[in-house]
């Protein structure tokens, strides 16, 4: 394998001509002996940041990841690339993982993806400890912080194993998704040495984001699925159940669906996420135990049928839409019995048993505020994305264009009757309820509950009666949200005033609060605003019929060929690298080495094949 410099590998085995954003700069620091730490969202091609590297360093670089499916994914597209690279988890036979450690002992492998459970075993050990380690990559690092929303006490290994080690690796971590608090604790376990950070932004803005707030969420993303036919997506559910649900009345309807939770067999497991990864099957309904280093890279939409316990969850999970830099739509249909799900998953987690009473009950305090992050998302009518990049602490213009509610028309409404009203009922009800009590009894409802609880005399009863329910409940979130209420984080969820509250009911505060004109516009173009992501990546107009056609033909060859492989079909070429063909119209092997995705390794393997499609295409269409 030639290892010239950084460039020759990118293009040779990658088929990239430049570096993006950060790449270039984490690289070096490796190869310089510096830890790294890469903060990068999903798709931004942390991968390449320690594969390159491994490629050009003597000895072996051990790659730690907590997923058999990322190990899978990526060892088999290196192994496309011409590279050797092996893994080594529980998915192995004994045989197989011994042999894999024989040839690895042979030197055969520069680079190793290993689970974190295996390192201080014994036979890793024993060959560890004989072998050159050259660097030890921790891929999603945030597991390692208990503050983390995907904390793995098995990440506590990585440090115990490099102490082990004869002489220290470099030492490279990398996440896509970490808080402040949680790359403090990164550096701090891994006791990595004056790292060099590198926060690529957390902005990815091939995304388009939406919320919807529907009564029938399943006829919402049935409707979705008809006008996406063909499409490949994600529809993430809170539980086993809804997968079950979804899954099944899809299926019935004629839609090719496939589904993976917890509660499967490992083989039907393997076999529908294979299916589904392969482009057998469009579209997964899943529970979030999928998709973590799924590397697939033409997802074009995640629906989440219901919302995520935080946010850190929901842009990785949204994350897996759109890799390929594509346009690609992530949309969350919203109820508000979803936080109700989501307090009982914290309420009951059994994941961190091993913590102090006291510990985890400060690790549950800060889940609870991650949920009311969370539940914000979906209420606020103020920039989707902009909200999310807030949250890891970056700042834009509060108008990205590419989201349901820079995508609605909003007016400005005086509230401040409204917010009175709800107020003083929560003060003359001496602070007991909920938030059905209080709608309830402003709008003048004759429930068995309200009679019962006596709030017919209470003075606001019916003071709203001619507001929409959903109008007085859109209220009362935006209260919540600006902290002029707050709701107990206990089963009961009572609502309490704060100091603020005062500001609207002693000192005559006005509240003002933008709300929706019309429905969103969004959703009516979600198929034409995809079609142009597709050129929109590289600068380009939307593609014309010709184009649209030729693209159809190539990706028919690309399924050909991944079948004739055994492999993914974007593991073969991306969709992006499919664009870039059906612009470039390449009719020589110079030409097609221009096309972003295509190296010299995989034009030997499949470069002829493409020009004369591309040829037969248009050659008598020009």
């Amino acid at each position: 394998m030639e290892h010239n410099n950084k460039y020759h590998i990118l293009k040779k085995y990658f088929g990239y001509d430049t570096f993006r954003s950060a790449q270039e700069s984490l690289i070096d620091s490796i190869l310089e002996g510096r830890d790294v730490l890469g903060i990068m969202p999903t798709g931004a091609g942390k991968s390449l940041c320690y594969q390159i590297p491994a490629l050009m360093m003597e000895g072996i670089t051990l790659v730690i990841s907590p997923l058999i499916s990322l190990m899978k994914d990526q060892v088999g597209s290196l192994n496309q690339a011409g590279i050797h690279a092996a893994f080594l988890n529980s998915s192995l036979t004994a045989a197989q993982y011994y042999k894999a450690l024989g040839f690895a002992k042979q030197g055969r492998y520069p680079i190793i993806y290993v689970a974190p459970e295996r390192l201080v075993t014994e036979e890793f050990l024993d060959f560890a400890l004989h072998t050159k380690i050259a660097m030890v990559a921790v891929d999603e690092a945030h597991c390692v912080s208990q503050w983390g929303q995907d904390f793995r006490p098995s990440y506590l290994k990585i440090l115990e194993f490099i102490e082990k080690l004869p002489s220290r690796p470099v030492v490279s971590a990398f996440t896509a998704t970490a808080t402040k608090e949680v790359r403090d604790d990164i550096i701090d376990i891994l006791q990595l040495r004056s790292p060099a950070m590198v926060t690529t932004g957390f902005d990815r803005d091939n995304l388009y984001f939406g919320v919807m707030t529907v009564k029938d969420r399943y006829g919402a993303i049935r409707n979705y699925l008809e006008t996406h036919r063909g499409t490949s997506g994600i529809i993430y559910c809170l539980t086993r159940r809804q997968v079950e649900e979804v899954c099944e009345k899809l299926i019935r309807e004629g839609f090719p669906v496939t589904r993976y939770h917890a509660g499967l067999s490992d083989e039907e497991r393997r076999r529908n996420q294979d299916d589904f990864i392969y482009d057998r099957v469009p579209v997964i309904a899943a529970t979030s135990a999928f998709g973590m280093g799924i590397d697939k890279s033409n997802v074009r939409f995640v629906l989440h049928y219901g919302m995520p316990k935080n946010l850190e969850s929901y842009y990785q999970e949204a994350g897996r839409a759109g890799r390929d830099g594509e346009g690609a739509e992530c949309i969350l249909y919203y109820s508000g019995q979803d936080v109700i799900t989501n307090q009982l998953f914290i309420d009951n987690n059994q994941d961190n048993q091993e913590l102090d009473g006291a510990t985890r009950e400060l690790v549950r305090e800060r889940d609870r505020e991650r949920l009311k992050k969370m539940t914000f998302y979906c209420f606020t009518n103020e920039c989707l994305r902009d909200y999310i990049l807030k949250y890891f602490g970056e700042y834009k213009s509060n108008y990205c264009g590419n989201c349901s509610n820079c995508l609605t028309q909003f007016e400005e409404v005086d509230v401040t009757e409204i917010s009175r009203a709800l107020l003083g009922c929560v003060e003359t009800s001496r602070q007991r309820y909920g938030t059905t009590v209080i709608v309830d009894t402003v709008h003048g409802a004759d429930t068995a509950k309200i009679r019962s609880y006596g709030m017919k005399d209470n003075p606001y009863y019916g003071v709203l009666a001619k507001v929409p329910v959903y109008r007085i409940r859109q209220v009362l979130n935006y209260l919540h949200m600006e902290g002029y209420l707050l709701i107990t984080p206990d089963d009961y969820a009572v609502i309490k005033l704060t100091k603020e509250s005062l500001e609207i009911l002693r000192e005559g505060r006005q509240i003002v609060m933008k709300m929706a004109k019309e429905a969103p516009k969004a959703s009516k173009d979600s198929s034409s605003r995809m079609k142009k992501g597709r050129k929109a990546s590289l600068g380009q107009e939307a593609f014309t019929g010709k184009e649209e056609s030729l693209f159809d033909r190539l990706r028919a060859l690309r399924t050909e060929i991944a079948r004739e492989e055994k492999v993914p079909p974007y593991i073969v070429f991306s969709d992006k690298t499919l664009t870039h063909m059906c612009i470039v119209k390449p009719r020589t092997k110079g030409e097609m080495l221009t096309v972003s995705g295509v190296g010299e390794f995989k034009y030997d393997k499949y470069g002829k094949r493409f020009l004369d499609c591309i040829e037969n295409e248009t050659g008598d269409k020009e």
